[in-house]
């Protein structure tokens, strides 16, 4: 059946590409969940909360406190009390973890690059397209907002106004 097959290759494709990736930034002395969360954080503008963080990546909010915790004690991020609310812990790279997301950055795209090469630009539109469809069918079939939408959503309930 071709949905079967289609489904055990996005698995296969996906668990491949998590595998590489992380074969790739070994060498920078952090793990899958470590990278994850250094991309989330600088990738926020402005800065998110613990929790914004964790449903970002779409882990427990506890995962993501013990994620911070191990990064800070690297020296890679800071947290910083909300100006509006000081229950709310804002997350910064310091420069290490920006120098360290920079480098995170250069694997990523030369892992990307050696992946996709030869790939046609147009399948790889359509792909994306695919996916961004089958993506908002299962949240919708869940219940939930797409991840865009959900997103600027949980961002905007869980970081202060002021703190965004």
């Amino acid at each position: 059946m071709l949905s079967e097959r289609f489904a055990d290759a996005l698995h296969a494709t996906a668990r491949a590409w998590r595998l590489g990736l992380d074969a790739r930034l070994k060498n920078l002395g952090i793990g899958q969940a470590g990278w994850l969360a250094i991309a989330a954080i600088a990738k926020s503008k402005p800065e998110l909360s613990q929790r914004a963080i964790a449903d970002r990546l779409g882990v427990e909010a506890a995962s993501m406190v013990a994620m911070i915790d191990r990064l800070e004690n690297l020296g890679l991020v800071v947290r910083m009390p909300c100006p509006s609310d000081r229950r709310v812990k804002l997350v910064r790279l310091t420069a290490s973890g920006r120098q360290l997301h920079g480098k995170v950055q250069a694997e990523a795209n030369a892992f990307r690059a050696h992946v996709l090469a030869g790939v046609n630009p147009a399948q790889l539109e359509q792909v994306t397209g695919l996916l961004g469809v089958l993506d908002a069918n299962i949240e919708r079939g869940l219940g939930i907002l797409s991840t865009g939408d959900r997103q600027k959503k949980r961002c905007a309930a869980l970081t202060p106004s002021f703190c965004r």
